[in-house]
């Protein structure tokens, strides 16, 4: 199943090679290698590393550089087009659940409930659930205050409560749409959103258990960190008076200024979250079991489950059960959509600028050199896909560069799959994405100072737990290929 000679069909429509296979290897190497270089030495932003990445590909190819500049331009607009509102939309409707407090409820909800043995567990479902809609920094300063207060109240160690937190919300943003990773992904191999959201979630789960509470509770014994005091202390308020926490978590000054707003229940804000979820998972579902098209069942989620329309729906039912259900007056909840945009400009950017990368990539014909190489060989267009995932994460530090890059290689071995098979190449792709987080990713500096630890430290806890998830999701995914 997991061979690449099984994979292949002939395509008229796929790019013929533009030179000699040496040659392209090289442009797709030299384009790879640039795009490196200049974002972790020279720390060129990836938005234009991505855009001279491509230039470099086209030129060793020897394309026309306007012949090159049209295919990054169209490349680029087909993504912006699609990946680029659905980036939009999920980030207006995470603003959402955060000013409105429902996230904090989520977290207040499960953590409230859960016996000391069962925090670990507990931080990973809220991690989980709070990395569904948001990304992962902004669930990573969302969730600090609460961990340190949960590992201050149990007495735990701080790696012990927070990896399985981390675990939640990295297994989210790299397996499970609407993340700009796995979306691309989506984007760039025409997998179906509904499908992979489905097997995403199945690999999600497994995974999240290995890396979170299982590898958290062993990390918790390498590395004992007590909580820092930094979002306990108070400091005098700036109208003179009183005293103010600082942070943003339950007893924080988030909490303390906002404490005369009604939180949305915690039922509300779980239907919120999972509402997109569920209308394209739904689709997914009808297009399976509802082989008549024009049943009327079919037809609705047809509508309601594609991407665009689940998170636009998602984001005006927001409106009313966040918004309104936190007392948000009308001008509040319009300022909380309108400023989650500027955060999100660059990665929309960058995931287009991918896009265009992509497209020259794929004009030049490599996709279908790599795979005419792979039919006599059996090769696992799975692990493949991994490896490269993997290879330039460790080279970039940036998850979303790996997912691009090894996303575009993959196109020309994914000719012929069914839709559960390309599915799986993209998770395994997502997967690769978070292998062994280290120095030249903004997330592990992230978490060293918010932690509080070493750079030895963070390596053995963080390090290694992204790697638990990369490897993990992988056996998942490819489990799964043995019987899609």
């Amino acid at each position: 199943m997991n061979s690449a000679l099984s994979y292949l069909a002939a395509d008229p429509e796929l790019a013929q090679p533009v030179a000699a296979g040496w040659q392209l290897v090289l442009a797709a190497l030299a384009g790879i290698a640039l795009i490196v270089v200049l974002i972790t030495i020279t720390k060129l932003h990836p938005f234009l590393a991505l855009i001279f990445g491509a230039l470099a590909v086209g030129v060793v190819a020897g394309e026309n550089v306007g012949t090159v500049l049209e295919s990054f331009g169209d490349g680029f607009g087909s993504t912006a087009a699609s990946v680029g509102i659905l980036i939009a939309l999920g980030a207006m409707f995470a603003k959402l659940l955060a000013d409105s407090g429902g996230a904090d409820e989520i977290v207040d909800t499960i953590v409230g409930h859960a016996s000391p043995r069962a925090l670990p567990w507990a931080m990973a479902l809220v991690g989980a659930i709070i990395g569904l809609p948001m990304f992962f920094e902004i669930g990573l300063v969302l969730l600090m205050p609460v961990i340190y207060l949960v590992a201050r109240r149990s007495q735990l160690s701080l790696i012990t409560v927070g990896i399985p937190a981390l675990a939640g919300l990295s297994v989210m943003h790299g397996l499970v749409p609407p993340h700009p990773g796995p979306l691309t992904a989506i984007g760039l191999l025409n997998a179906d959103l509904g499908v992979t959201l489905a097997l995403g979630v199945l690999v999600a789960i497994p995974t999240l258990i290995l890396a979170g509470p299982l590898f958290g509770t062993l990390a918790g014994r390498w590395v004992v960190l007590d909580a820092p005091d930094r979002f306990t202390t108070t400091e005098p308020s700036s109208s003179g008076g009183g005293t103010t926490a600082t942070g943003s978590g339950p007893g924080t000054a988030t909490e303390t200024a906002t404490e005369t707003r009604v939180r949305p229940s915690f039922g509300i804000t779980i239907f919120s979250v999972l509402l997109p979820v569920a209308l394209m998972m739904g689709k997914a579902l009808a297009d399976i079991f509802i082989e008549d098209e024009e049943n009327p069942v079919r037809v609705a989620f047809d509508i309601l489950g594609r991407p665009l329309m689940a998170l636009l729906i998602a984001v005006v039912v927001g409106m009313f059960t966040l918004g309104l259900g936190a007392k948000m007056t009308r001008d509040q909840i319009v300022k909380s959509v309108e400023t989650s945009l500027p955060p999100v400009a660059g990665i929309i950017l960058i995931v287009a600028a991918g896009g265009g990368f992509k497209q020259v990539l794929v004009d030049t014909g490599i996709g279908t050199l790599l795979a005419e190489w792979a039919k006599g060989a059996n090769v696992s267009v799975i692990l493949l896909a991994w490896v490269l995932a993997v290879l330039i994460r460790l080279a970039t530090g940036s998850a979303t560069v790996a997912t691009i890059t090894a996303s575009s290689l993959m196109l020309g071995l994914v000719e012929g799959m069914s839709t559960g098979e390309v599915s799986l190449v993209v998770l395994a792709v997502g997967a690769g994405s978070l292998f062994f987080s280290h120095v030249n990713d903004a997330g592990f500096w992230l978490v060293k100072e918010y932690f509080g630890m070493s750079v030895g430290q963070t390596i053995k806890t963080w390090s290694i737990m992204e790697t638990v998830l990369s490897v993990a999701g992988l056996i998942f995914v490819l489990l799964l290929g043995l019987v899609i």
